[in-house]
């Protein structure tokens, strides 16, 4: 039996590995079930052939967590698998997923269901369902006695739908991995393969005010309105990033952007018939290939106070929350041209090289440890929304295209 046909006639079981992962909901924040998921994926991974181990993040290292979220501790897995190659290829995936709100088509996003060949559930598109793809093709490959023409190496990891600290970025600092070339189990799907990704830097501008009573305004120094102003002079910006551009592969054009107030407060103490003393908002600023995060902060922070001098009596603060790094790297490697032969192979048509506008695990690989990375996992719908879900003939093409890398890329000779 070929490991295309065993995945064919195990479809079920990679659905019911899904499932199962599902069903441990590791929302983050704070980082609930880490450990029943990394116990499990330890054990999935060992059944699959490979040596694994889970490893604990020290308490030190912790301290970088908020307050609220120390007291859930947090493990990475690792696994691998020696097929007495020169190269290894490494497969990266994260567990936890978003918390999951409003009125789902099935009883629960953490009790998934299928219905017309789909998986819903929380995690299904990202990216518990790249796990099981990847976990079957391993099986696959085991039970057919199919070996691998590299060494395999696995890690699934924590918290990347914060900052990624104390996951990748963790492992690739603090592990002596032995990757090569590394598939970043998302940022490409279907025929897109991921070659790269955006930034991010998000700050949180607080707005200081002065009280006062709601009948007496004039006494008062009133956040809300400087708040306001502020924004409205952040359209300015927009146009000053909008003339930046970036040319990807498929011929698309990229810009930097700003999103305002995804998250946006008032101080304490506020009332209808007071003056509000304190005003917050939230900016979501996206960075380029061809711009740093250290250069985009600097100069989104120097906008924000030269804009808040020019309103009178506007006076702000600036919070840093956190930051990514943008990515991209040249798809004529022959690791891409690899991964698109088998993209070609098991989905036809003719693959296409995609920067997604989002970020992922990508960069910690392919910046901090300089190896070639892509991004490639199965087609989601919905995901951080409601009725997130995954069809199961995807599911089982993409462990098929994990499969058909490891039995046909060797690495560069």
């Amino acid at each position: 039996m070929t490991p295309f046909r065993y995945l064919d006639r195990h479809s079920a079981d990679l659905v019911a590995l899904l499932q199962k992962l599902v069903r441990i909901p590791t929302v983050n924040p704070p980082g609930e079930n880490y450990g029943a998921i990394t116990a499990l994926l330890t054990r999935e991974l060992s059944a699959a052939g490979l040596s694994a181990r889970r490893l604990a993040i020290p308490r030190a290292a912790a301290r970088c967590l908020a307050s609220g979220l120390r007291s859930h501790p947090r493990y990475n897995v690792l696994g691998f698998h020696d097929a007495g190659a020169p190269k290894t290829l490494h497969f990266n995936a994260h567990y936890d997923v978003v918390p999951a709100g409003g009125r789902w088509r099935h009883e629960s996003p953490f009790a998934p269901a299928v219905e017309d060949g789909w998986v819903y559930g929380r995690g299904t598109a990202d990216m518990k369902g790249s796990i099981a793809c990847l976990l079957l093709a391993l099986r696959a490959l085991r039970v057919t006695g199919v070996q691998p023409r590299c060494n395999v190496e696995v890690s699934f990891t924590a918290d990347e739908e914060t900052d990624s600290l104390l996951g990748a970025g963790w492992v690739v600092d603090h592990v002596p991995l032995k990757a090569d070339y590394v598939v970043v189990m998302e940022g490409g799907e279907g025929r897109l393969i991921g070659c790269g990704h955006n930034g991010v830097v998000w700050l949180n501008v607080i707005v200081h005010g002065r009280p006062a009573h709601g009948s007496t305004p004039e006494h008062g120094i009133n956040a809300l309105e400087k708040m306001s102003a502020l924004v409205l002079a952040l359209e300015d910006y927009k146009r000053l990033i909008r003339r930046r551009r970036f040319r990807t592969p498929d011929g698309r054009v990229m810009h930097p952007t700003i999103n305002v107030g995804g998250v946006f407060a008032a101080g304490v103490g506020g009332k209808i018939n007071t003056v509000p003393a304190e005003a917050s908002f939230s900016i979501d600023r996206r960075v380029i290939a061809t711009e740093t995060v250290a250069d985009a902060e600097e100069e989104l922070r120097a906008f924000l106070a030269a804009a808040a001098r020019r309103i009178p009596q506007c006076s702000i603060t600036i919070e840093k929350v956190s930051e990514n790094y943008p990515c991209f790297r040249d798809p004529g490697h022959p690791f891409f041209t690899s991964m698109a032969a088998s993209v070609r192979r098991v989905r036809g048509g003719h693959p296409v090289f995609y920067v997604s506008t989002g970020f992922n695990d990508m960069h910690f690989f392919a910046e901090h440890r300089r190896v070639p990375t892509l991004g490639y996992g199965p087609v989601g719908f919905h995901p951080h929304a409601v009725d997130e879900r995954v069809r199961v003939a995807d599911l089982v093409t993409t462990a098929k295209i994990y499969a058909d890398l490891l039995t046909t890329f060797a690495g560069e000779s």
